[in-house]
């Protein structure tokens, strides 16, 4: 589709690196598909288990609502201000997160009634199902479509600043849903979404965070 706006294009010097959005949903594509695989696969009255899987579905999907959240308040406003042709996208990306938003509120609820039973199991599965249909939609469409709008009028500073919000919002959690995204990143990848971050962090990272996600890992995957 070919887009005009009411602004000038970002300079090609200051035009956003978006591939680091293409890391991130490779691992949220990823936790919803194991999610629903580990907890189909729990014995009916296996209450441990569950806690397990419901402890990390908790933080995924706290996960999941911070970056779109940052997404709602940070990216859709200033891209509505500069394109024209190009705003029904940006509506698009907004429709998607209020399904993607009320998939997860069925994904919560279902997750609350379930204590290890396999018709509690059962019905997780199934919202988890359709959260992951709408999500995948949703996360594909915002690639082929909405990442090029970005790059074309957003800087790099407009764009970096949803991941400061997420560290911000989900700061108790930064490092385990740093882990979900670094996952499957390429050794390119995996160094440019490290390089971005303050030394500290990365300190951090090497020494708290690779660990901590590899025991959840442990845990969660059998």
């Amino acid at each position: 589709m070919t887009n005009t706006s009411t602004a000038a294009a970002t300079p090609a010097a200051d035009r956003p690196d978006t591939h680091s959005m293409v890391v991130i949903h490779r691992g949220l594509r990823r936790e919803s598909r194991v999610l629903a695989e580990q907890i189909g696969a729990v014995r009916d009255g296996d209450r441990a288990r569950a806690r397990v899987l419901a402890k990390h579905l908790r933080d995924y999907l706290i996960g999941l609502h911070h970056h779109h959240t940052g997404e709602d308040d940070l990216i859709w406003p200033l891209l509505l201000s500069r394109v024209d042709l190009g705003a029904d996208v940006v509506l698009r990306m907004e429709a998607q997160h209020e399904k993607v938003a009320a998939s997860i509120d069925a994904v919560r609820d279902a997750a609350a009634r379930w204590r290890g039973d396999a018709a509690g199991r059962d019905a997780l599965v199934a919202a988890l199902r359709a959260h992951r249909a709408v999500l995948v939609e949703h996360l594909d469409d915002e690639e082929a479509n909405l990442l090029p709008l970005a790059e074309r009028h957003l800087t790099a500073a407009e764009w970096d600043a949803q991941g400061e919000h997420f560290a911000k919002a989900a700061k108790h959690r930064a490092l385990l849903l740093l882990g979900v995204v670094l996952e499957d990143a390429t050794p390119e990848e995996h160094a440019r979404f490290l390089g971005a971050m303050p030394a500290p962090a990365r300190a951090v990272w090497h020494l708290l965070g690779r660990p901590l996600y590899a025991r959840r890992v442990r845990r969660v995957r059998r």
